[in-house]
């Protein structure tokens, strides 16, 4: 009779932990190869949680991947929350009860704390009140480093306690996360963090991960374990992996089941036959894989990234990600192979539960409005109205206990006479939207289609100019809206404000 993985793993007592010091994986002493999914608890609903990780047990894995978002855990510089700190996303946020959950439906996990973790998460899981400070995030800068420190020091000792070894679920920590895209050499900053790491008690197995057949070794250090992030070609990056180190297993941290989507561009599919073709040539390399993702989840929120690509563009609310466990989490096409492929290939048969049945779908009743709240009301009802000379970007207002404003809309008001026939004009590009009110009235167009985003008001225009109507002693509002920071690239694109910038102060006032 098959037995659970953690008894199959932990029969006799643990004396180690996942170990490279062979060609091969080893978990306390015995052969295991690892299949594992990402899933990102802060993504999910705590309600889904266990039917989400039953699902991916279900399929032959033997692990979950998670990022842990620095932004939601400290979401104010000194305040956090684990779950309990009452924010809007405290639900999300018991990482505690999540890796212990999958400890309970006999997965093991890979945790990836950061600090950065791109997840095509708003700036990267960074906080934006770093902005506020004259600092270049992800170096080993005293001032950025300092932050880390703090945040460091209230996550891993959680972390810690839940180490494979102490009895837990977790079987390796991510330092950084593809440090070798920001093309930056700053290897002290990649050392002050695994020595954080051991500081504050990890004791598991330190890996990186990048493309080792583009950025080398650039972002990792000789006794850090390597594995690789690709979509494709997983031999040309297996084969680039044992040019740093040889005689060590052989891993994809990111193998890529699907892709992220950006606004106005459609969603994205990846062809399930090619996509099981490409599992198949990993598994039979052979090689331990982590599906990125194998559930995606939803950016709820304002918590979407964005790419700066030759131009802003940022990620939907959706995070399908096409994976073999669909948004709401249902099984796809791709979920099928996967569990067909690892019972094939798995020499470890562990016991695995049924299948979950599918989630039931329900209706709602017909609701009748009743009433309405108009943008009037909602600006007569806020507490917040600071009086400057200058615009300010959200980032910088002196609130939320000098931690600045992270997401959602900043309004930019003033009283003036509008001449007839006037343009208001905004220089540069807009961060990212903008409505403009006169007298609570919308004059600027409303956003209907795609051809929409070249034109005023939106990210894609440089120097947008909109005709106003002309008013003595008019209250004039713009509307300025986080579309999502950066999530990725080299370090200069980290630094990013949203709303509006100083010098829009005198174009404001200057209407002709």
């Amino acid at each position: 009779m098959a037995v659970s993985l953690y008894e199959y793993y932990t029969s006799g007592g643990v004396t180690s932990g996942l170990s490279i010091e062979q060609s091969y994986f080893t978990l306390n002493s015995r052969n295991i190869t690892l299949y594992s999914g990402a899933m990102h608890y802060f993504r999910v609903p705590r309600r889904y949680w266990r039917d989400r990780l039953r699902k991916m047990r279900a399929a032959g894995l033997n692990a979950v991947e998670t990022y842990i978002p620095w932004n939601l855990h400290e979401p104010q510089i000194g305040t956090y929350d684990f779950g309990e700190g009452g924010t809007d996303f405290s639900d999300f946020l018991h990482v505690e009860k999540f890796l212990k959950l999958a400890q309970e439906e006999d997965l093991l996990a890979i945790v990836r704390p950061g600090p950065y973790i791109c997840a095509e998460w708003d700036f990267g899981g960074l906080p934006s009140w770093l902005l506020r400070e004259n600092m270049t995030v992800r170096t080993s800068g005293t001032t950025f480093m300092s932050h880390v420190t703090r945040y460091f020091a209230r996550l891993l000792p959680i972390l810690a306690a839940l180490q494979f070894t102490k009895g837990g679920p977790i079987v390796g920590f991510q330092v950084e996360n593809e440090y070798g895209s920001t093309k930056s050499n700053d290897k002290l900053y990649i050392k002050q963090l695994k020595n954080l790491m051991i500081q504050f008690g990890l004791v598991e197995l330190l890996f990186t991960s990048d493309s080792p057949s583009q950025h080398g070794d650039l972002g990792t250090l000789p006794e850090l374990f390597q594995t690789a992030n690709f979509a494709r070609n997983p031999v040309k990056e297996f084969k680039a992996l044992e040019k740093y180190q040889k005689g060590r297993p052989t891993m994809a941290m990111e193998f890529w089941t699907g892709w992220f989507d950006h606004w106005a561009q459609g969603h994205t599919k990846r062809n399930n036959t090619e996509f099981g073709l490409v599992l198949e040539e990993i598994l039979k390399y052979p090689a331990s894989v982590n599906m990125y993702m194998f559930h995606g989840g939803t950016n709820f929120g304002f918590l979407n990234g964005a790419n700066l690509d030759r131009r802003y563009q940022p990620d939907t609310t959706s995070y399908d990600y096409d994976a073999p466990l669909t948004e709401n989490g249902d099984y796809s096409e791709k979920y099928h192979i996967v569990r067909n492929l690892i019972g094939n290939q798995n020499g470890v048969k562990t016991k695995l539960p049924p299948l979950p049945e599918p989630t039931p779908r329900q209706w709602y009743p017909k609701l009748k409005i009743g009433y309405q709240l108009r943008y009037h009301d909602i600006v007569k009802s806020l507490e917040i109205a600071l009086v400057s000379e200058k615009v300010v970007p959200m980032e910088l207002l002196p609130i939320n206990n000098n931690s600045g404003q992270s997401y959602g809309y900043t309004i930019y008001r003033t009283t003036t006479n509008i001449p007839p026939n006037s343009t208001l004009k905004i220089e540069g590009y807009v961060h990212d939207s903008v409505l403009v009110l006169v007298d609570n009235e919308l004059i600027s167009p409303p956003l209907i289609n795609k051809s929409d985003l070249e034109k005023f008001g939106y990210w894609c225009l440089k120097d947008g100019t909109i005709k106003l109507p002309g008013t003595k002693n008019a209250t004039l509002d713009l509307i300025v809206e986080n579309w999502g920071r950066n999530n990725f690239g080299k370090l200069h694109q980290f630094r990013q404000f949203k709303g509006l910038n100083q010098s829009f102060g005198a174009n404001m006032a200057a209407l002709t």
